[in-house]
């Protein structure tokens, strides 16, 4: 019987939280190490704070990471797609042409390449194969292309490049959009900055002089 490579997860859950025992007891050995080095109730409290700290901290780093992975993944997607085609075009069967642009391009897309050129040359099914890229940033649509295509290199090819070209759009109207609401995000707090300002400078004269006049 065919052994077959488990899809991979996704890119979030690769970078967990400490929520595995090697994290927890990592963390729990800084706090105690921490707290024999100070030692006494300052080392007590030194080694909770530590624990403390670690603990809310390495989530957030992970996901950070977590993040940095997927707007790389979404950055190779496209000239991943391109390569595809173009081994597709010069001969190659997918499984290969997975393979060696997997191979060249690295990284979490080329991570998952690798496997769907694995999986096909073990001979699992097209779905099957290709769903090792279904969690990247436009990954879905690349496998649903591939499945689809999957009885003709050439289909597949023209497939592959049209996704490539559309990814490309999405991820421009997505950084066009995350720049103006970094502009709107910018010019609030000077909003905040300029109205007392205003306030002291426009309203509060005119409202002193009314009230001068009016009770003088």
């Amino acid at each position: 019987m065919k052994r077959r490579a488990a899809p991979g997860g996704g890119l979030a859950r690769r970078r967990a939280a400490p929520g595995g025992l090697a994290k927890r007891l990592l963390v729990l050995a800084c706090g105690a190490g921490s707290g024999l080095a100070v030692g006494g109730p300052a080392g007590i409290a030194t080694g909770a704070v530590v624990v403390a700290v670690l603990w809310w901290a390495l989530p957030r780093m992970a996901a950070a990471g977590a993040a940095a992975d997927l707007r790389r993944a979404a950055a190779a997607l496209p000239a991943a797609a391109d390569l595809l085609a173009a081994a597709l075009r010069a001969g190659a069967p997918p499984g290969h042409a997975a393979t060696v642009v997997g191979t060249a391009v690295a990284g979490p897309v080329g991570e998952r390449l690798v496997r769907v050129g694995h999986a096909l040359r073990l001979g699992d099914p097209p779905a099957l194969a290709w769903a090792h890229v279904a969690d990247l940033p436009g990954g879905e649509r690349v496998a649903r292309a591939a499945v689809r295509s999957a009885d003709s290199g050439a289909a597949l090819a023209r497939a592959l490049v049209r996704l490539a070209d559309e990814l490309r759009a999405t991820r421009a109207a997505d950084a066009d959009a995350a720049a103006r609401r970094a502009g709107v995000l910018v010019v609030l707090p000077l909003g905040l900055c300029f109205l007392p300002a205003f306030l002291l400078a426009g309203v509060v004269p005119v409202v002193i002089a009314v009230l001068d006049g009016v009770l003088g």
